[in-house]
């Protein structure tokens, strides 16, 4: 039983992964020519107010930006130290480049259906609306100039290609010296597309040229390849996680878990419910899609599929980030204001979509692209990421790492094997431990419950043992009272 889930958890993994891949080179790709064509100074000088306007224009351009959510955070606070202000930087464009992007709509097209993707849209601007204006209105200023003098005054060592922190003991972090000063990069996505920056200076050239010309595009190419580097690990590991929850967690697990009433408290409670997962999980925008998945498949309201994907900006990780530029009064504004954004979202989404008619049924995630279709999609764009790639590591190393594969995969599905068989035993293990545990757990409930009542006859007699001295003494009290009264008259008849 348990091989056959682990079986399943495989074949859910990959089958995940086909439906998903060609969106995702293709989404990747779009965020590299993004960020290839629009300049992180022409950004600034469009957000420096803290009007609807520049609210509106951060999140246009956080939507077209990076979907990574360490990346948009790490944006977001180079736009905020430049000038732009709170609510268009962190609140609009760090929100919208995360949850607004294109290669999230794509997986969230593929995987659950369109409908998902329009409450996505929807969501993401409400929510972006809300925390905006809870910003405006009732953040004091001073809190943004707090933050500000912070950010100002890091001292970290940061990516010369992203601007995110770097960790000097993390083994992805890679260093290079250029004009006798040695730079720091968070991966080799980030160091490849600056020594090809180091190599063709090209300020002068405006987006039309660069986006018109095949230099243009291998820029993005490059630039798309250090997207891959940064979000690779948190999307695998969410379609592992959702995997195994899905070939493990049985149904009716979750259904216990969100409350069954259909009003509006049992909505509210599930989107904050969701809400709660999501900070837990640590998944990214992307990487949650998949898990998501599940938590639909599974009986999930839809508000509380919404909340939960938005909740992936206010994962422990991001708010240790959040505390460590801005502080810690800055850090707990984004949380609460994020939190509540996204509760609000989830349960106006659902109502608003419930009224429409336009949630799916429940549990059913429509197909949009047919197996046919996505046999050649894939087979396009994974030519397509097989030059994005010759183009970021040279077609050398590419080549290398294509014959190197078959030994790769062997050797990898030996280690997979081995991890299946250990997950196995453990699983075997884990029932044997927990069934144990149960019975364990029922026969202190039955000694529990002949305590309980052995206590209460206890109690009874204890309080009868009371009951019958506190009658004696009251006996005793009455019995001295008359004798008292007797003595008195006879000595009163012996006086006389």
């Amino acid at each position: 039983m348990v091989l056959e889930d682990v079986a399943r958890a495989f074949a859910l993994f990959f089958g995940m992964l086909w439906d998903t891949w060609w969106a995702l080179v293709l989404g990747f790709t779009i965020t590299g020519a993004v960020e290839t064509f629009v300049s992180e100074e022409t950004m600034t000088s469009y957000l420096g107010g803290d009007d609807w306007e520049e609210v509106g224009l951060g999140t246009a351009l956080g939507a077209a930006s990076s979907s990574c959510s360490f990346a948009a955070t790490s944006t977001a606070k180079s736009l905020f130290k430049k000038g732009a202000s709170a609510p268009a930087s962190i609140a609009a464009y760090q929100f919208a480049a995360t949850d607004l992007v294109a290669e999230l709509f794509l997986v969230m097209l593929v995987l659950l259906g369109w409908q998902f993707v329009v409450g996505e849209i929807v969501g993401g601007v409400i929510a972006v609306v809300v925390i905006a204006y809870l910003w405006m209105n009732y953040v004091p200023e001073s809190v943004f100039e707090g933050a500000r003098e912070h950010v100002l005054s890091l001292e970290d060592i940061q990516c010369a290609a992203c601007g995110m922190s770097v960790d000097l003991d993390d083994p992805d972090t890679a260093s290079e010296t250029f004009h006798g000063e040695t730079k720091y990069f968070c991966c080799g996505g980030c160091l490849s597309s600056y020594q090809h920056m180091e190599r063709n200076p090209d300020e002068e050239r405006g987006w039309q040229e660069k986006a018109t010309s095949l230099e243009g595009w291998k820029d993005a190419s490059r630039n798309t390849m250090k997207e891959w580097d940064m979000l690779w690990e948190d999307i695998f590991v969410g379609f592992v996680i959702a995997s195994l929850l899905g070939a493990f967690v049985p149904k009716t697990w979750w259904a216990q878990l969100f409350p069954a009433e259909a009003g509006f408290g049992g909505v509210v409670v599930a989107a904050v419910l969701g809400v709660v997962i999501g900070v837990v999980t640590f998944l990214c925008s992307v990487g949650n899609i998949p898990f998501a998945v599940i938590l639909w498949t599974n009986g999930v309201p839809f508000g509380a599929i919404m909340s939960f994907i938005y909740a992936d900006m206010i994962i422990p990780p991001l708010v240790n980030t959040y505390k460590r530029y801005y502080g810690t009064t800055m850090a707990t504004v984004i949380f609460l204001s994020y939190a509540f954004a996204s509760v609000v979202a989830g349960v106006v989404v659902h109502y608003v979509f419930g009224f429409a008619g336009l949630i799916p049924a429940a549990g059913e995630t429509g197909r949009t692209i047919s197996h046919g279709y996505t046999l050649w999609l894939n087979l396009l764009f994974t030519a397509i990421f097989l030059w994005q790639a010759s183009v970021a590591f040279g077609r050398e190393s590419v080549e290398d790492t294509l014959v190197a594969i078959p030994g790769l995969v062997a050797a990898v599905v030996a280690d997979l094997r081995e991890a299946a068989s250990l997950v196995a035993e453990g699983l075997s293990e884990l029932a044997s431990a927990l069934r144990t545990a149960f019975r364990l757990a029922e026969s202190a409930a039955h000694d529990l419950s002949r305590g309980v009542k052995l206590l209460a006859r206890g109690g009874r007699l204890v309080g009868s043992g009371f009951a019958t001295v506190w009658n004696a003494l009251r006996r005793v009290g009455r019995a001295l009272v008359l004798l008292g009264r007797r003595t008195v008259e006879a000595v009163r008849v012996v006086v006389e």
